[in-house]
């Protein structure tokens, strides 16, 4: 059985124009070629589709049928073609749980005014790659370095460790807090895009680990005191939540925040949203 894009064309020009003789018109080509491609469509799915009199053209109970599926598939053809070949115009950026932190509303009025003929989509993404795997972003915001061959990464800035913990929790009323401080307590991680491990602290001391699944899951279990966490800073600016406050980690390495790509098929202004972004976390 072989369906062609024309033939679902010509399906949805008829039932929208609602004469063969318009549709042939709306879709350039003569008469008889409307007849024929829909004769050839429903030879193809051994089904009458329209109903056809002096007066009108109805769909039969399998055209409505088939004319709905039609319209989806043209869409999403079509939107996979305006993905394609949108070049400079769309820039879409994946990032797994808190985007660019306090610098996000910066970069996007930024870049709106530096490059208003490219629109600008964040897109957040729960996986390792933030989208950039999966096919959903041009260019990825990760905070641990790719591990997919023929992806290039650049490191764009360091954002602090901090803490999250209960309201109520002693460790709380501390402006900062040290890694020794966390060691006897049950960390909450999310082993896919998360930017902590209990190596992260020396063998003897290591917390026990919980595993979460989204930044939303980290965030309850860390409420209910039950869980502590440990988050790049910019979680603290994109997550601000009732129950749960952040405190610095004074002896804990920054986290190195990069924007990947696929090496092949580099965005056009994928050196420009280095630089940019680069330029804010320097300022910043």
């Amino acid at each position: 059985m072989d369906v062609e894009l024309r033939q679902l064309r010509c399906l949805v020009a008829i039932a929208d124009e609602g004469t063969f003789t318009d549709a042939a018109i709306a879709l350039g080509v003569s008469q008889a070629a409307v007849s024929r491609t829909l004769a050839s469509l429903e030879r193809a799915l051994g089904a009458r589709l329209l109903r056809r009199t002096s007066r009108e053209v109805t769909p039969t109970a399998t055209g409505l049928r088939v004319l709905a599926r039609a319209r989806r598939v043209l869409g999403e053809v079509d939107d996979l073609v305006r993905e394609a070949t949108s070049g400079h115009t769309l820039l879409r950026i994946g990032y797994a749980w808190s985007a660019l932190g306090r610098h996000t509303p910066a970069f996007q009025r930024r870049w709106a005014q530096a490059h208003p003929g490219t629109e600008l989509q964040l897109v957040r993404v729960n996986s390792a790659t933030a989208g950039l795997a999966e096919g959903a972003c041009d260019l990825a915001v990760v905070r641990r370095a790719p591990d997919h061959r023929g992806t290039d990464c650049a490191v764009v800035g360091l954002e602090r460790r901090l803490c999250a913990l209960a309201a109520d929790d002693p460790l709380a009323r501390r402006r900062s807090v040290r890694l020794a401080d966390l060691g006897g307590r049950t960390l909450a991680i999310d082993r896919r895009t998360g930017t902590t491990t209990a190596e992260l602290w020396p063998r003897e001391i290591r917390p026990a680990t919980e595993e979460v699944h989204d930044v939303d899951d980290w965030l309850n279990v860390i409420s209910t005191g039950r869980c502590v966490g440990m988050t790049a800073e910019a979680t603290a600016h994109q997550y601000p939540r009732p129950g749960v406050v952040y405190r610095p980690v004074r002896d804990a390495e920054p986290v190195a925040v990069r924007l990947a790509w696929w090496r092949e098929d580099a965005h056009p202004a994928t050196q420009a949203v280095v630089d940019l972004l680069t330029t804010l976390y320097r300022s910043g």
